[in-house]
């Protein structure tokens, strides 16, 4: 019945629902006791109706199904009578999912009515008559158990809340939640029992949809501020009347938690959320201690609640928080919360206190983690949420007979909020599937800005709704990206023109280049193969007296087969040249090889000038400082180098966004910034020079070849020094603090400004004649 009634899911068929009419009591004479069906089937019945009429919002099948949360029992099968009114709850739900006041027709009237099943006051509407119990109805109830005419609020309250929740699901109506009210005085506390607050807690959270946020200062907001007061009152020196209240504060306590963390489940069921993952497993972990200590734990909670709360429900609760748990990581396989269920798992296994509702939960839970293999997790529409819902309903069996409070079959309707947003990326030539590294892109939030972050494939995508871009990334693959509109819509909507809808990404592998699989590291393509053949050839020349032509032309069809361009042809003949005999010349051509390397890998032929052009200025430092020789005299390479290096630093502390990956290589930008380094600290006359100019401002006058202007312009660019006269003004107000180092205080002074600098500068220090 269920399974035809989620196959034609909002269809409203004719004959499918006159099928199902016929099981629900109140549409088929009950005059007759042989038409009399077992409760559970008429639960299934109602439920099936919500199904098939989901989201449609039909006046005359909300007027039955409303009818059924509030109605009397039939006969002496009062069992299953709450059941029933949870399914007429999740059926009228269905019915108006979502809709909330934009629903036609009697609205106000039925929304007060179903507050009235909640525990609220008679509504005075003039339409509230067409849901009053009828006097035939009442006098249906021939049985041993007589009802009156009040409401049974212990049967209708959680069919009802329930209804109110789906009703204005993700609406943001002030109306269902501010009625839906958690207790705030004492009295209260007494009068609403805690699992009717647990059911109000989920209710307001899933109308106020957009305000549930993943951090423990949420889940702590939730709570009223006299519970939070209550439990932080516990201890050992308690008076009774104490202790009375201790019991209700501890019950809707943790109660209110529990329905927080069912609520953040629903809300990023999916999403795979980690931040969400460690305040889940923490809640987890807390409920898991006070039930028995098994870890230290650091975190502020309440302790002691097992004193004033039964076992039982304490393990219910564990059990919910780590149901919602995997709702989150659906089809992760996630380690850490994998474990937590095996050691859950075992422990039941030896403890005779736990129920098979908890076994139940365990089981549940693992097969969400692994849905679908890992190939599909769980959507946030509006339909899917309601179908979770109904399957995490927070009231576990006491056995596999047990369907009082909830009928055991509903819990299988998760995979109505299944969807497979798995994506692998397949080789286009080969036709076999490959690891490749993806970069997804969502859009920006109210919680969050936009965001990228990195994924190997096969893996699972985010949801249209903040999906903004796909794109392969990698060395090894052709990039390619994929903009994406985020909608709601579902996943799999059979759009021809969307690339990640089939699951399917079709890559192409550059040439030269191995899969993931065949090379992990990176050191077995055949590009790079070939080059460090070819690297081990010229380190042989440099000993070998005579070498073979056929070496030559090996570099010169290697480039030419992994590459078409004229540049890097042209500069791999150049490496080849015979004249090249030196020991300087073999290792300069040593460097070339490898730039071609780096070119050809990376398909940047412009890369080669700027690697050359690095090479040759620090070697014309060296010239300079050591020979003069070099006419290498201005300093605008300086600043040159120093915006590389800026700019490579901040793609490393990650706060440079145009662009993903280096130009040049970190380690040679590296190696360049120190052997520029060693440059300037290499003379012996530069201490002096240095000294003379910070104590007089005098530049260096007798300077053969402007060698020691040159090294002394280099150091104070490099360094970014500043003027002495600013140096001799900063160090007279610092030798008024009668400090051991000025260097932290120059610093303060003069940021920009290297240590390295302000060190020497504190060396050489100024005497009190000293002028500038």
């Amino acid at each position: 019945m269920l399974g035809l009634a989620a196959s034609y899911r909002g269809t409203m068929q004719p004959a499918i629902s006159k099928s199902l009419y016929v099981h629900i009591p109140s549409r088929h004479p009950s005059s007759f006791p042989e038409l009399e069906l077992p409760t559970l089937l008429q639960s299934a019945a109602l439920l099936s109706v919500g199904l098939l009429y989901e989201g449609s919002a039909h006046p005359q099948t909300m007027q039955i199904l409303l009818g059924e949360i509030g109605r009397r029992s039939g006969g002496d099968n009062v069992l299953e009578r709450e059941g029933y009114a949870v399914a007429a709850g999740f059926s009228l739900g269905l019915v108006a999912l979502g809709r909330g006041e934009d629903a036609p027709g009697f609205v106000d009237s039925l929304v007060d009515r179903l507050f009235l099943y909640i525990g609220g006051k008679e509504p005075q509407n003039e339409r509230s008559h067409l849901f009053v119990p009828s006097i035939d109805e009442l006098n249906r109830s021939a049985g041993q158990i007589m009802d009156g005419t009040a409401v049974n609020v212990d049967v209708t309250a959680p069919g009802a809340t329930i209804a109110l929740a789906l009703m204005f699901l993700k609406t943001e109506s002030e109306l269902g939640y501010s009625r839906l009210s958690v207790p705030q005085t004492h009295f209260d506390l007494h009068y609403v029992r805690p699992d009717f607050i647990m059911l109000r807690v989920i209710a307001r959270n899933m109308i106020m949809w957009s305000r549930v946020h993943a951090s423990e200062e949420w889940i702590q907001s939730q709570i009223p501020e006299v519970i939070q007061n209550g439990v932080k009152g516990l201890g050992d020196t308690m008076s009774d009347a104490d202790e009375i209240n201790a019991d209700a504060f501890v019950q809707a306590y943790v109660h209110i938690v529990v329905g927080a963390c069912i609520s953040l489940g629903l809300r990023y069921a999916g999403s795979r959320d980690g931040n969400l993952q460690e305040l889940l497993y923490k809640y987890a972990l807390y409920f898991l201690n006070e039930i028995k200590p098994v870890s230290v734990s650091s975190v502020a909670f309440p302790k002691g609640l097992s004193r004033y709360i039964d076992r039982g429900s304490l393990e219910t609760c564990l059990h919910l928080i780590v149901l919602s748990l995997c709702v989150v990581m659906a089809g992760s396989g996630h380690l850490q919360t994998f474990k937590l269920l095996k050691y859950l798992r075992g422990r039941n296994l030896a403890d005779g206190h736990l129920s098979f509702g908890n076994q139940m939960a365990v089981s549940l839970a693992i097969g969400f983690l692994f849905i679908g293999g890992g190939k599909q997790t769980f959507s946030t529409s509006k339909s899917s949420i309601a179908a979770l819902l109904i399957t995490l309903y927070p009231r576990l069996p006491t056995g596999p007979n047990d369907n009082r409070c909830h009928l055991q079959a509903f819990r299988h309707l998760y995979v109505l909020a299944t969807e497979a947003r798995w994506v692998q990326t397949v080789d286009v030539d080969s036709g076999l599937p490959v690891y490749c590294p993806l970069e997804v892109t969502v859009q920006e939030t109210e919680h969050y800005a936009e965001t990228s972050f990195y994924e190997v494939t096969p893996c699972i995508l985010p949801e249209r709704a903040v999906l903004k871009a796909v794109r392969v990334c990698g060395p090894r693959y052709w990039s390619q990206v994929i903009n994406h509109i985020p909608e709601e819509k579902p996943w799999s909507s059979g759009d021809k023109g969307d690339a990640l809808s089939s699951g399917i990404l079709y890559v192409k592998r550059k040439v030269g280049a191995c899969s993931y699989v065949d090379d992990p590291a990176g050191c077995q393509s055949l590009l790079s193969r070939a080059m460090h053949k070819v690297f081990g050839l010229t380190r042989l020349r440099a000993s070998a007296a005579s070498r073979d032509c056929q070496d030559d032309d090996m570099v010169n069809q290697l480039i030419s087969t992994f590459s078409s361009n004229p540049s890097l042809i042209s500069f791999a003949q150049l490496c080849c040249d015979p004249n090249w005999n030196s020991r300087s010349d073999i290792d300069f051509q040593e460097f070339c090889l490898q730039v071609l390397f780096e070119c050809v890998s990376k398909d940047r032929p412009a890369l080669l000038q700027v690697y050359l052009s690095l090479y040759t200025t620090i070697g014309s430092m060296v010239d300079r400082v050591t020979s003069s020789s070099s006419n290498l005299q201005d300093t605008l390479f300086i600043s040159s180098l120093k915006i590389a290096l800026a700019y490579n630093n901040s793609l490393l502390c990650k706060r440079s966004t145009s662009s993903k990956e280096g130009i040049i290589q970190s380690t040679f930008l590296g190696s360049v910034q120190k052997r520029v380094e060693e440059i300037l600290s290499s003379s012996l006359e530069f201490q002096k020079d240095f000294s003379e100019y910070m104590k007089y401002g005098r530049w260096p006058t007798e300077d053969y070849g402007r060698r020691a202007s040159t090294l002394l312009s280099w150091y104070v660019q490099w360094y970014n020094v500043p003027s002495p006269f600013q140096v001799k003004r900063a160090l007279d107000k610092i030798k008024a603090i009668n400090t051991s180092s000025s260097v932290p205080l120059l610093h303060l002074l003069f940021p920009t400004t290297d240590v390295t600098a302000l060190c020497e500068i504190n060396r050489i220090g100024f005497a009190p004649g000293d002028e500038i």
